[in-house]
């Protein structure tokens, strides 16, 4: 099996992220006697300012985690809510039947904040300013720019010139587009950190008072207060009208993370812990429980999966799906224990047939009737449609034809401790909003993905969590801890899937099972405005094999070739208790993610 780079090995620490500004800003904290958790908050920082077009400091950060003290796996999360004044009727009345995918109508409570705050408070060792030194140090004296950066400005750059000034100002220096690999700075955003550092400073005490502190000067002061001042402007966005945004300092100071227990699953001699159903973690258990029971239908042949492993994993996939749209989110209960049970699971995979699919087919868990959207009922969204601010849209991630776009980010850091994490932070990108110029930073646009419809589980509530797409892993076998992920909006928990398989049924080590060729279907809605969906689309990176292309499609897929390295930007760590050793590694492809450690 070709892989692009070694697994990593070490006894000190590993750090494996999306960009390697961020894992050696990681590792560095870890060098210098800090945790898994100090680490994980300095990079997780640092990719706000040097992945701007896929995370930034007004978006949000799901994670899930184990510590040294007690291996019991925890999620924290800083998936902010929808504002009070976030009702259906409210967007309604805009002449919305769908929640824009860019724009102050967007976006929800900005959680990322607290939420590396409260896991550095409760979790970490270090000061705010030890962690937080380094991204402001990027934003201040500048960062070299990825090629991705450069290319979002310029699809949003007319946008930017015409509706959104604050944005052209900061992204569009003298009028032009940045060039790839220059330095760029943003001396706002390094301002408002530096401004809360002091405030934080000011109160003196303990660590855990100072981190209090800065929380609260966000949620409760200066910045809540030019969001809120911000929001009330007009300005366009994905619906081609000037909306105001709903967002206020009440939202903001009434808001915070919380921990609480994970979804876990039982396959095999290994446990998978995922987010709760407010994201679409639960896929990920739906499609290995499923896929547990197909094992000996299972291989990999030189490090590549066999047409029929591809086939079973996207016929799981559609199911697992299909249920997330009917049953996942925060507004309804959710029945959970039934839709991973062995009943159901065995009623799922009784679909599945040799051949693909076309139908999106929700389950009864439990007796329960299933209701989709009527948006989706309807059959709207079917074969795509484009938004009039189309390059603003959503969370881009991969084209039809495979091309690689900005998504998100994602970190895993594993300790000589045995502290773990797995963090997939976004929002707040550079396209999905238009800039405070004040704070430096965009709101995030996570409330696209609630249904301007009464009655759903993902139904506009105010105060409820948008079902997130953002899916950090934990898993365990005999103890030994496994944190892994990737961006990737709806695609994640497919290419989580895929590295899952390639690990557990194909016995590769973490980097040739991220290497490993990876695929995804496209035939469910998406989450992202304008909520399109390809009936059949396999999407799959053609070092499956021309014959294994061919099978696929006499089963009846619409094969999408999206070339030899096209998807999936995977990282992991891992832990072996028994001799402390410490493994990690990174996807290669988009030459960005890289994993540091010794």
């Amino acid at each position: 099996m070709f892989t692009t780079r070694p697994e990593l090995t070490g006894t000190v620490g590993m750090v494996a992220s999306t960009h390697w500004l961020a894992s050696t800003a990681g590792m560095a904290v870890l060098e210098s006697g800090g945790n898994a958790f100090d680490a994980a908050v300095a990079a997780g920082f640092v990719l706000q300012v040097v992945e701007p077009h896929l995370v930034g400091p007004g978006g949000d950060m799901p994670a899930i985690f184990a510590t040294a003290a007690d291996p019991t796996p925890r999620v924290l999360c800083a998936q902010g809510v929808a504002p009070a004044g976030a009702t259906i009727e409210h967007y309604r009345g805009e002449g919305l039947d769908l929640v824009p995918g860019s724009g102050l109508l967007a976006a929800v409570v900005p959680g990322s904040w607290d939420g590396w705050l409260t896991l550095l408070r409760d979790h970490g060792t270090k000061s705010l300013r030890d962690v937080l030194g380094y991204a402001i140090g990027y934003a201040r004296s500048g960062f070299p720019l990825v090629e991705r950066i450069p290319a979002t400005i310029e699809g949003v750059r007319q946008l930017f010139a015409e509706h959104w000034p604050t944005s052209a100002e900061l992204w569009l220096p003298g009028g032009e587009v940045p060039k790839a690999g220059t330095l760029f700075r943003n001396p706002a955003l390094a301002d408002t950190w530096e401004r809360l550092l002091r405030e934080a400073e000011s109160v003196g005490g303990a660590r855990e008072s100072q981190i209090d502190a800065a929380r609260n000067a966000w949620y409760q002061g200066f910045v809540a207060e030019e969001i809120e001042a911000f929001s009330r402007k007009p300005h366009r966005d994905d619906s081609g009208r000037d909306h105001a945004g709903v967002l206020t300092g009440q939202d903001m100071a009434s808001w915070s993370a919380t921990y609480e227990d994970p979804v876990t699953v039982q396959v095999g001699d290994r446990t998978l812990a995922k987010c709760g159903p407010w994201s679409q973690g639960p896929t990920l258990a739906q499609q290995v429980l499923m896929l547990h029971e197909l094992r000996d239908r299972l291989a990999y042949v030189d490090g590549v999966p066999t047409a029929e492993t591809v086939h079973l994993a996207i016929e799981v996939a559609k199911l697992a799906f299909a249920d997330r749209e009917a049953w996942y989110g925060d507004s309804a209960e959710v029945p959970i224990d039934d839709l991973l049970s062995s009943p159901y699971t065995a009623s799922r995979l009784a679909l599945i047939e040799d051949t693909a699919s076309l139908e999106l087919r929700p389950g009864s868990p439990g007796g329960r009737t299933p209701k989709l959207p009527s948006y989706i009922a309807e059959g709207r969204g079917v074969g795509g449609g484009d938004s009039p601010m189309n390059a603003a849209v959503g969370e881009p991630t991969v084209t039809r034809e495979g091309q690689m776009r900005g998504d998100t980010v994602h970190i895993d850091v594993v300790d000589r401790w045995g502290n773990v994490i797995s963090v997939t932070p976004s929002g707040g990108w550079l396209q999905s909003s238009p800039t405070i110029p004040s704070l430096g930073f965009a709101l995030g646009s996570r409330a696209q993905m609630f249904w301007l419809e009464e009655g759903l589980p993902a139904s506009l509530v105010p105060g409820k969590r948008p079902r997130t797409t953002l899916s950090p892993s934990l898993a365990f076998r005999d103890g030994a801890p496994l944190a892994f992920g990737t961006p990737g909006g709806d695609q994640q928990d497919q290419w989580q899937l895929c590295f899952w398989l390639a690990h557990t049924v194909g016995g590769l080590n973490l980097q040739a099972s991220i290497d490993a060729p990876m695929w995804h279907s496209a035939a469910f809605p998406l989450s992202f405005y304008p909520r399109s969906w390809q009936p059949g689309e396999l999407v799959a990176e053609s070092r499956l094999g021309a014959q294994a292309f061919a099978d696929l499609r006499a089963r009846g897929h619409r094969v999408v070739d999206a070339g030899e390295w096209a998807l999936g930007r995977l990282s992991a760590v891992s832990r072996d208790p028994a001799t402390g050793l410490l493994y990690g590694a990174a996807n290669a492809r988009g030459t960005q993610g890289y994993a540091v450690g010794r």
